[in-house]
């Protein structure tokens, strides 16, 4: 019989993960629909309820803990003769996140579109070209085959 080593990342703590951490903030369904709506060009509260269906609590919370992490910003806006209200606009922070909506998008377009094709599309503004998310390292190489990618200890580290 063989034996198999325990894999070296198990000598690693994981209280420090940024993954763990980013999925605190995104890591529930509405979440990342809200941000899907905010790239689009949706920035209300009411239009995005209405486009989405979100209960109106659940997308309070939502904008309220995106606005917390400092991924949206409140902007006020004023309608003639209604109150004042916010709309939600992306952070520096936010905007980052985009190839991380993009590769989500890919990944659903790849196994979960309907035959006809996936509902949206990510394109280049300046020549139409369609938007994807890519792979590469330091020294400017693609990597095309996801398993040439080898997590390692990085120097926030710590041994368990």
């Amino acid at each position: 019989m063989s034996s198999t080593a325990a894999p070296e990342a198990l000598d690693w703590s994981v209280d420090t993960c940024t993954v763990a951490r980013a999925m605190e903030i995104l890591g529930e369904k509405w979440t990342v629909v809200v941000l899907r709506d905010v790239f689009s060009g949706i920035r209300r509260f009411d239009d995005m309820r209405v486009r989405t269906g979100i209960p109106r609590q659940v997308l309070t919370n939502r904008l309220a803990r995106l606005v917390e992490a400092g991924v949206l910003r409140r902007v006020p806006y004023q309608e003639p003769g209604a109150r004042a209200r916010h709309e939600y606009r992306l952070t520096p922070k936010g905007f980052d996140l985009y190839p991380v909506l993009i590769a989500v998008a890919e990944w659903g377009d790849r196994y979960l579109a309907d035959p006809e094709g996936p509902p949206l599309v990510y394109e280049h503004r300046d020549c139409g070209g369609r938007a994807h998310v890519e792979i590469h390292c330091d020294a400017g190489h693609g990597i095309d085959d996801v398993r040439q990618v080898l997590p390692k200890p990085g120097p926030g580290a710590r041994r368990r």
